[in-house]
């Protein structure tokens, strides 16, 4: 499988697409002034201590307090996170208390509504290792599945003071003591910064997105970065000479005068990810809907009608949209609950070979994914770890005029409407006349199809009844002018 990472740099935006085999999988988008949280160390104060959610608020010098849980406090650091100790673990009154000045990580942005959540378990990450100052012992990603190579990564760390956790990308690595001293003065710098630094203050931010893929996603089986800016090209080119030198002639400057991510059709594929509706090649299609609580995904055969029975079309509808739903998880981002209704299959071997394709296809996804089987009702109920906004909700807004709804009222509900409030404001006030400001649509109804109805209301309340279209108003806004 070929893989390449284009990335689009603007003063005010850094886009990074991932292709596989020529197709678009993920997208991510930083924005100068929106900048991601997650990674970044802050020195923060507790702002409230919730015994009953066994949890406290932190004032981490953003616009919300953030969420830190008891099950994320470690109870055994010290000085600027000191404790009650390891008695008060799992009490958050003996954890923490109001005022007191703690170093934490975010795990999660701020997403809609609801503050960032935290972490006092400090991790630093480089290229091979990640750094736990406050842990002990040597992890090794269960991506790397060959045990003599594990066993030989945690020697080399055996001596080492702290916990470590050796990532995907050292597999094969020669040396991890130059990742091991630069995260170890790393750590002695934010720890001299948080001494005398104010409540709020970053004491370590994550590297711009652009370097950040280099670091994270880089590997042996990327073909070709592209990057269309030239100082980023070369600050690319710099990190690759200091931490991966085999990747140092794949970073690739592109020069064109035709943006790169049309060149490959990516922006075609980020407007798609927008929609409801992905249609499958073989001419079925899915509907994705994104809630607040969870996101459900059906599958619906549309115009495939299959060439030798119906439980033979389902099937392949099935396995077609397995495929693409882990594609589209990951291309959008979407996190949390996922709820998917298959056509409904009767042979216990089509739901097995279907669920595992499912499974397989999410083997890619950087982010954790749980399948937990299929419901009594046919849903296969999932969950995958989210840390950061969905590609909608960095992208888009909430509908100005549905408000979210997804839908607005007819021209006639709204006729109704204005009816209805006519005879409320007849019987409270004494006028000549009333004004109507409505939306062409209504308007053009109101003196068409229900100019009989306005002409009884007139000759009920004894009053005339003017109407004025509005372009500028929605077709649910209205106002009546009393004259």
């Amino acid at each position: 499988m070929s893989e390449e990472i284009l990335i689009n740099v603007t003063p005010s935006e850094t886009r990074v697409a991932i292709l596989e085999n020529g197709v678009l999988q993920e997208v991510q988008v930083e924005r100068t002034s929106k900048r991601g949280l997650v990674g970044n160390v802050y020195l923060g104060s507790v702002s409230r201590v919730l015994p009953g959610m066994q949890a406290a608020f932190l004032d981490i010098g953003l616009q919300r307090t953030a969420f830190l849980h008891a099950s994320n406090v470690d109870a055994s650091i010290n000085g600027l996170n000191t404790s009650a100790g390891g008695d008060g673990e799992g009490d958050i009154t003996k954890l923490l208390h109001e005022g007191q000045k703690v170093l934490v990580r975010v795990i999660k942005d701020p997403l809609g509504t609801k503050g960032a959540r935290l972490t006092t378990h400090i991790s630093i990450p480089s290229r091979y290792l990640v750094f736990m100052p406050h842990s002990s012992g040597v992890g090794v990603s269960h991506k790397i599945e060959c045990e003599a190579e594990r066993q030989r990564l945690k020697e080399m760390l055996e001596s080492a003071e702290g916990g470590y956790i050796v990532r995907t990308a050292a597999e094969g690595a020669d040396d991890l003591e130059a990742d091991r001293a630069f995260l170890n003065k790393l750590w002695q710098e934010m720890q001299e910064k948080a001494k005398t630094a104010q409540v709020g203050t970053v004491v370590y931010e994550d590297l711009p997105l652009a370097v950040r893929t280099m670091r994270d996603q880089v590997g042996a089986g990327i073909d070709k970065v592209r990057v269309d800016s030239r100082e980023s090209h070369q600050r690319l080119l710099s990190f690759a000479q200091k931490f991966l030198p085999e990747m140092e002639s794949r970073i690739e400057h592109y020069p064109g005068e035709r943006p790169i991510f049309d060149l490959y059709s990516v922006e075609d594929e980020i407007q798609k990810a927008l929609e409801r509706k992905v249609q499958l090649k073989s001419g079925g299609h899915l509907v994705i809907d994104q809630t607040e609580a969870l996101t459900t995904v059906d599958v619906n055969t549309g115009a495939f009608v299959g060439h030798r029975n119906l439980a033979e079309t389902i099937f392949k509808t099935n396995l077609e949209a397995a495929q693409a739903i882990a594609r589209q998880l990951r291309l959008r981002n979407l996190g949390g609950i996922i709820i998917i209704d298959f056509i409904d299959m009767e042979e216990e071997t089509h739901k097995q070979l279907v669920l595992q394709e499912l499974e397989k296809n999410l083997e890619r996804s950087h982010a954790r994914c749980s399948i937990s089987g299929v419901s009594g009702l046919g849903l296969v109920e999932m969950t995958r770890k989210r840390t950061r906004e969905s590609l909608e909700h960095v992208l888009c807004e909430q509908c100005p005029t549905c408000s979210g709804r997804g839908s607005v009222k007819t021209p006639e509900t709204v006729c109704y409407e204005i009816f209805r409030e006519i005879m409320r404001e007849a019987r409270q006030y004494e006028v000549k006349q009333y004004l109507v400001l409505a939306s062409d649509q209504v308007v053009d109804l109101l003196l068409d199809e229900e100019s009989t109805s306005v002409a009884e209301l007139e000759q009920f309340i004894g009053k005339p009844v003017k109407f004025q279209a509005e372009s500028l108003y929605t077709q649910e806004q209205f106002d009546i002018v009393l004259m």
